[in-house]
């Protein structure tokens, strides 16, 4: 155990990526980000040349949304192929493969002498970046030990979200400069760049720590860490905040299960985390050697699973039966959209009349969002840490999933304000400086929403955190590309105002189930624990 009380890894390997070196995992982590950030703005790309392609393919605008709509469609089907490819044959083939596709696609982007061609080659896309959604947070967790993760994590999350604000901002000037075309060439030279980088430096982190016990089978490994009953809730010297885990599992040969990364990227087996503490007499160690710098570089290292890929291709489906995780779907998915829905409407209201602005310039609104963003990330992390606080001081020092929705009611004002405000001022010719300034708040609290909602699956199902990602991410693509395929042409026949007026009010209606949930979400907890809807996925 070191200084920080964490045990380190169970089995003492300098393979494990636990005990690779502080800057090798750094670097990884360097790698990985900045990989998210260039995938994670792809989706608003082309947001200030929207009327640039339709002039040159002489496609309706409200048609060129439709290569947004297709591209996030793509990355949902691709985050529910790309998760189980994973978790079976290890990420590290799957982060290649991914970036391989990624720059052809943008290749082909760049080159597209038609539209049908430029729709085909963002759908290809799509499903090149999808592995940026839904392997990242694992990786950083097989990499990092739990009291390293949160710093870490936070990091990926701020260059995820951060692209869909920055990049637009950067191919704004590029399409102002060089054209549409040169987005994609310069993001594919930058792809093929993280490739080589990937190859050498992200190395596989897929690394089983410990068999299963004898007294457990591993149908009993989804019921084991439910998180149905209330975790007793510490405060630490610091003034941090930490649930204390381990004391809502019945009977004492029940190992204390601290993350639900230490098992999620090998669900079908148990994995002991790093701060389990085990008898060396009772546990047999393994001998290991020292893998070369060949054997790094190995694409594959064979199959890693012997679950079927149906199997885990399918629990992400039956994750919507659980009611905090329909309610956090619903949520985040509305929270990622609205950022979708107002780059699709950018062009179309800040290149006519009366403001008439330039790629460039509808770029640089997107500086307004951007400072929304961070500001709102780094409120929701701060504002939630002291609700969780100060309501678990008042419930007996019992820590409850349901807290994380207290900040609901933020998220549905400032959105909802947001929402409202915009459209109500674009559509009556405010200054550009108002919708702006309403387009912050939108993306302020639209970090809320993605943090409340985030938080609360993982706190309410730990053992399911990954699937239920891949959950919240296949769904809210699908949901932008069902919203690319009418919102152009309803905010042209019923004008802003109406339709900013109808999402505001969406925003609030979904929001204000949160008080249910607030109420009877233990008891929901207890349902899906006891009636093991998904076990049988992890057999």
């Amino acid at each position: 155990m070191d200084e920080t009380g964490i045990f380190k890894s169970l089995i003492i390997s300098a393979n494990d990526p636990l005990n690779w070196a502080q800057w090798r995992r750094d670097v990884m982590l360097i790698v990985i980000g900045f990989h998210s950030l260039v995938g994670g703005g792809q989706t608003p790309i082309l947001a200030a040349g929207f009327r640039t392609v339709s002039e040159q393919f002489n496609v309706p605008l409200t048609k060129v949304s439709y290569t947004t709509g297709a591209y996030m469609f793509a990355l949902g089907i691709g985050s529910v192929i790309a998760g189980p490819l994973a978790e079976i044959y290890g990420k590290r083939p799957v982060y290649l493969a991914g970036q391989i596709i990624f720059c052809a696609a943008c290749i082909w982007a760049a080159l597209s002498p038609s539209y049908p061609s430029l729709l085909a080659a963002r759908i290809v896309e799509g499903f090149g970046v999808s592995p940026v959604e839904c392997l990242p947070s694992s990786s950083i967790a097989e990499i990092f030990f739990l009291h390293e993760r949160a710093f870490r994590l936070g990091i990926y999350t701020m260059l995820l979200l951060g692209g869909k604000n920055l990049v637009p901002l950067v191919s704004a000037a590029v399409i102002q400069t060089c054209g549409w075309r040169w987005v994609f060439g310069i993001v594919a030279i930058i792809v093929a760049m993280n490739f080589v980088l990937t190859f050498v430096f992200v190395s596989e982190t897929s690394w089983d720590r410990n068999v299963v016990p004898a007294v457990l089978e591993k149908s009993e490994l989804p019921s084991l860490s439910a998180n149905v009953d209330a975790t007793p809730f510490s405060i630490s010297d610091d003034g941090s905040t930490r649930p204390s885990v381990g004391e809502n599992y019945a009977g004492d040969s029940v190992p204390t299960i601290e993350s639900s990364q230490d098992h999620m990227s090998q669900p079908h087996a148990l994995r002991i985390p790093t701060s389990q503490r085990i008898d060396a007499k009772e546990e047999s160690q393994p001998e290991y050697t020292v893998a070369s710098w060949k054997q790094r570089l190995a694409v594959s290292n064979g199959r890693l699973s012997s679950v079927p890929f149906w199997k885990i291709a399918l629990r992400p489906f039956v994750l919507f039966a659980y009611p905090a995780i329909l309610f956090s779907t619903i949520v985040y998915s509305l929270s990622v959209v609205w950022l979708i829905v107002m780059s699709e409407s950018l062009s179309q209201i800040f290149q006519a009349n009366p403001y008439n602005f330039s790629s460039l310039s509808i770029g640089l609104i997107y500086i307004s969002p951007l400072i929304g963003g961070i500001l709102g990330s780094s409120v929701a992390g701060k504002l939630s840490d002291i609700l969780v606080k100060s309501m678990a001081h008042r419930n007996n020092g019992i820590y409850e999933p349901e807290f994380r929705l207290v900040l609901a009611i933020p998220v549905a004002l400032v959105t909802a304000l947001g929402l409202i405000g915009f459209g109500w001022s674009a559509y009556v010719k405010d200054p550009w400086i108002a919708p702006t300034v309403f387009f912050g708040c939108i993306s302020f609290g639209c970090s809320l929403g993605s943090t409340m909602s985030i938080s609360f699956v993982v706190d309410s199902y730990r053992i399911h955190a990954q699937e239920a990602l891949v959950t919240l991410n296949f769904t809210k693509n699908t949901l932008g590309f069902i919203f690319s395929l009418w919102f152009n042409d309803a905010l042209t026949a019923d004008g802003s105002r109406t339709i900013f007026i109808i999402l505001g009010a969406v925003q609030i209606f979904v929001c204000l189930f949160a008080l249910p949930l607030y109420i009877y979400g233990k008891r929901c907890r207890s349902w899906t624990h006891r009636s093991g809807m998904i076990d049988w996925l992890y057999r």
